[in-house]
């Protein structure tokens, strides 16, 4: 049988019917841990009994038969006559000496729930009996049909805040019961066709928090919705004057993913409403005070944290009410927010949106969307078995799935982030992406047909109709230099037409890769100018097709691990139990110059045959010396000799970034920042672990702080500075910084060309009239 009163963990979210949704909802979050004040439910299955055992339901029901619900001054009456039958009709002795039992024991029960020590709680009991004062609540209506989706009854009954004593509380309980007849309340009842006496209400009893701080929080964009963001709102003192829209609240942005703080708009606040006694109190605040950022950063931070824990929880977007008293952080409700997408016309992508989840999720990689027919592929032997249209799923990619990749028409991957080898190549072969996904080999079945939507990271089940963004773009002249990242030969000539400024990142890796055998197996069988000429053909095709403008050449930075997959690597590659921060880059060409040579001499044909826009960039730079040594090489090569090439290094060492100008002294054009290696070993996290991946952010402020004063350096000493990594394809809150601080080039993914510029416009447009 069900209990009259009840305690929040005794009660979860499938208690709605006998807490409310409120109730249950308060239950749920308890019993998950989450910092919900305590508190104890009246369950409506004592406003039941209440009305039943007073004969009030009859009398209510005689009252209503006779009102014309269209006016509104009948409406008035009946509602006004009812609420006084409820309140005026006294509580049974017995349910309201239950009710005063559990509202006396409510500090010591919150106490025993956080603490779990029953013998320190029984200490307690003694030392509080002497100074014991009731505490102060709030009560808040549970109607037991609030926040289903077939109705919404929320916020159609009241809450009385400030509530102190026996009499006080069981009187508040009542309102709260008279408040199911509100004239709004009749009204919604009677258009939605809902009987008056099978919706019931509980009545919340929960501490009172003396907000120092009050706000709201959504785990979704609401204006955007945008799932990648949280959104924070906050005020000083109580939340009366954020919900009532008495004050303009602080506005805060977090990145979900990495909690990360996007963006802090500062409001001031003239007034503040705070608990005085038993009421509450307008106060002015000086313009000092009110003008000030409401919540620190880590309490922007730690909030964020809380919130994303409970979508989590809940496996749905949360609206949240939130308090802070003495710094410690309190959620005062959450419920589900129902309205996402309500303004998007497009019937498709409200069907998709508010209808269908996905059934695999990961981090959005490539831009678009794609449906076929799943190919899940664990080794590269494998990919014969990819047929165009298909939808490649694998562990993760390399180099070996490129010619299935270029078949696929979407990639999934369980392992990885954005900067991962599919994430990269499917870029450049602009067909979605969705990596990260941790078990998508093991969820998705052969066969299966799915959607891949690359912009928000989703997998759907099944073909399903979506309207992709189409966006059009003006084109301005611009200041700062728009490079595009490439690999891929075939993909020059089409890249080649975008509105770019030449190739600021040429990967050697895909070249290489396609060429298929370690480079040194062509040397050890004295095919050395075989080599030569594959790469030299590639080259030809990106200069050729970008002539006059530049092509930046990264010299290969395969890792060892990456290395071992061509053909006989195994033979010359050693295993390392940490690849990334191990052999490769600017090393390899010091310790293994007869590799390099290779490079040198395909750069050298392209300058041979009257090509003088081919440049070079050395990649993982780790000391200055290296530098030195290597710029020997390429003189032995003949190189400085072409008065118009160019020697570039990547800024992608925390070492190097920290110390260019020693670098600059040493003699180069230009430096490029490559924010993806720079990131993951300022924060010291590997950026393709799902398990810590959450940590990577190129918009993490140490980031931001090296990024400027490597542009800050370049500028100084008059080289070009450019940033190559994927944080200027992904985040204008780094692309900002940089323009502001003067850096001369940008280069992104080939998708991100068009909406790059655009930013790129705004941003010197502002500076401009600044």
């Amino acid at each position: 049988m069900a209990k009259d009163v009840v305690w929040f963990n005794e009660v979860d979210k499938n208690d709605v019917g006998l807490v409310g949704g409120k109730g249950a909802n308060l239950g749920e979050m308890t019993q998950a841990h989450f910092p919900v004040p305590y508190g104890f439910i009246v369950t409506s299955q004592v406003y039941f009994s209440f009305l039943k055992e007073n004969k009030l339901g009859k009398k209510i029901k005689e009252i209503l038969e006779s009102v014309d619900y269209n006016n509104t001054d009948q409406l008035a009456q009946v509602s006004k006559e009812i609420k006084k039958l409820i309140i005026s009709t006294p509580i049974k002795e017995s349910v309201a000496n239950k009710i005063v039992k559990y509202y006396h024991q409510l500090t010591l029960k919150e106490e025993e729930f956080l603490n779990r020590r029953v013998q320190a709680i029984k200490k307690l009991i003694h030392k509080v009996k002497s100074v014991y004062s009731p505490p102060l609540v709030a009560v808040r209506s549970s109607a037991t049909a609030e926040d289903l989706p077939s109705a919404s009854f929320a916020g159609q009954q009241e809450t009385y805040l400030n509530v102190r004593g026996e009499t006080a509380l069981i009187r508040q309980i009542k309102e709260c019961w008279a408040s199911l007849f509100t004239e709004r309340a009749i009204f919604y009842r009677h258009e939605q066709g809902f009987d008056h006496f099978k919706v019931g209400l509980a009545a919340v009893i929960q501490r009172m928090v003396e907000s120092e701080k009050s706000g709201i929080a959504f785990t979704v964009d609401p204006v955007t919705n945008n799932k990648n963001k949280i959104v924070i709102e906050a005020i000083y003192g109580l939340g009366e004057y954020i919900v009532g829209g008495k004050v303009t609240p602080d506005h805060y942005e977090v990145d979900k993913r990495s909690l990360t703080i996007l963006k802090k708009q500062v409001s001031p606040q003239h007034i503040k409403l705070i608990k005085k006694g038993k009421k509450n109190k307008e106060v002015v605040l000086s313009k000092k005070e009110g003008s000030t950022q409401k919540l620190s950063d880590n309490e922007i931070v730690h909030l964020a944290m809380i919130v994303r824990d409970i979508e989590k929880h809940y496996y749905f977007p949360q609206d949240t009410e939130w308090a802070i008293e003495k710094g410690n952080i309190y959620i005062v409700q959450a419920r589900p927010i129902t309205t996402l997408n309500n303004k998007t016309e497009d019937k498709n992508m409200e069907e998709l949106n508010n209808k269908l989840r996905p059934i695999v999720t990961g981090a959005p990689a490539s831009p678009g969307i794609a449906s076929g027919k799943v190919r899940i592929i664990l080794s590269p032997k494998s990919i014969d078995k990819v047929e165009k249209g298909d939808i490649l799923v694998a562990p993760q990619t390399d180099p070996d799935y490129v010619p299935a990749m270029k078949k696929a028409a979407a990639i999934i991957t369980d392992h990885g982030g954005r900067t991962s080898h599919a994430a990269i190549v499917s870029r450049e072969l602009e067909i979605p992406a969705v990596v990260g996904c941790e078990n998508a080999t093991k969820k998705l079945k052969e066969e299966m047909i799915v959607t891949v939507d690359g912009e928000k990271g989703e997998v759907y089940k099944g073909k399903i109709k979506m309207k992709q963004k189409t966006e059009k773009y003006t084109e301005h002249r611009l200041k700062t230099k728009i490079y595009v990242n490439l690999a891929e030969p075939e993909a020059a000539e089409k890249v080649s037409k975008l509105n770019v400024d030449g190739v600021g990142l040429l990967r050697a890796e895909f070249m290489i890769a396609n060429i298929g055998t370690h480079p040194k197996e062509f040397i050890r069988n004295k095919r050395e100018q075989e080599f030569i000429s594959k790469l030299t053909r590639d080259l030809h095709k990106f200069v050729s097709a970008f002539s006059p403008r530049p092509v930046i050449y990264r010299a290969t930075d395969f890792k060892t691990n990456e290395y071992r997959n061509l053909k006989g690597g195994k033979k010359y590659e050693p295993h390392e139990e940490n690849p990334m921060l191990g052999y490769r880059g600017a090393s390899r060409y010091i310790t293994d110059p007869e590799v390099f040579s290779l490079e040198l001499q395909a750069i050298k044909k392209i300058w041979e045959r009257g090509f003088k826009n081919l440049h070079l960039m050395i990649p993982f730079v780790r000391v200055p010396w290296e530098l030195m040594k290597i710029k020997e090489i390429i003189r032995d090569h003949g190189l400085f000799n072409f008065p118009e090439f160019k020697l570039y290094i990547m800024a992608e060492v925390p070492a190097c970034a920290l110390s260019l100008q020693s670098f600059i002294d040493i003699g180069i054009a230009g430096v490029s920042i490559g924010t993806n290696d720079l990131t993951m070993m300022l924060l010291g996290v590997d950026r393709d672990n799902e398990a810590v991946s959450q940590i990577y952010d190129e918009r993490n402020p140490v980031v931001i702080k090296v990024l400027e004063e490597i542009v800050s350096t370049c500028k100084k000493n008059n080289v070009t500075c450019s940033i190559c990594g994927q944080a200027a394809s992904d985040y204008p809150e780094v692309v900002e910084p940089l323009v502001k601080a003067g850096i001369t080039s940008l280069s992104v993914s080939p998708d991100a060309v068009d909406r790059t510029r655009e930013l790129v416009w705004q941003i010197e447009e502002k500076l401009r009239k600044a």
